[in-house]
């Protein structure tokens, strides 16, 4: 049996920085975190050893931050109450708001940054073989060679030559879907 628990106050500033990206919100990143080492820690039995430690605590993570966010979803809703009390905090007694409205930047870039994520996600998803599982290891899970040469039992040389050829077709998928200004994956 793989003794976890020596390894995961390493793993917790990753985890949490992960978290934080999703979130945006450190207390609800501190909570999924939490519960996410809470369940390695019950259920050790669990981690096989068949993949990085890493790769299977973001695992469970994933799933934490989506009980996050419903469970945070539902207590956004407000009472008729909280309504009157929040209008009272934002407008005056003339119906002008209190403070002057922060720039929200600007809505059209960052529609087309999720849309650049999205045409992203599917140049990934089509490419072939074990390429796209290595390049979201390197670069989205961060992992170093050896963690990856081992899980997929490749050498370094043969993980540098996919990830380059990797990374060859993803520019060639961006640039057909993406910078050609048709915005659609293929």
């Amino acid at each position: 049996m793989y003794d976890i628990s020596a390894s995961l106050d390493a793993l917790r500033p990753q985890l949490l920085k992960y978290a934080q990206l999703q979130l945006r919100n450190s207390a609800w990143a501190e909570d999924a975190v939490s519960e996410t080492l809470l369940a390695a820690i019950e259920k050790p039995q669990s981690f096989a050893g068949q993949s990085q430690l890493k790769t299977w605590l973001i695992g469970i993570l994933k799933h934490k931050l989506i009980d996050q966010i419903r469970r945070n979803c539902r207590e956004m809703s407000t009472t008729r109450e909280d309504e009157q009390d929040f209008e009272e905090e934002l407008f005056d007694e003339t119906g002008h708001w209190r403070e002057g409205l922060q720039d929200w930047g600007d809505p059209e870039a960052a529609l087309r940054q999720l849309d650049f994520m999205r045409v992203l996600e599917a140049c990934v998803e089509h490419l072939p073989g074990q390429q796209g599982r290595l390049f979201m290891m390197r670069e989205w899970l961060e992992l170093d060679t050896e963690e990856i040469c081992k899980e997929l039992q490749i050498s370094p040389t043969n993980l540098w030559v996919m990830l380059h050829r990797a990374r060859l077709r993803l520019r060639e998928c961006l640039q057909l879907n993406w910078f050609s200004g048709t915005q659609t994956a293929s």
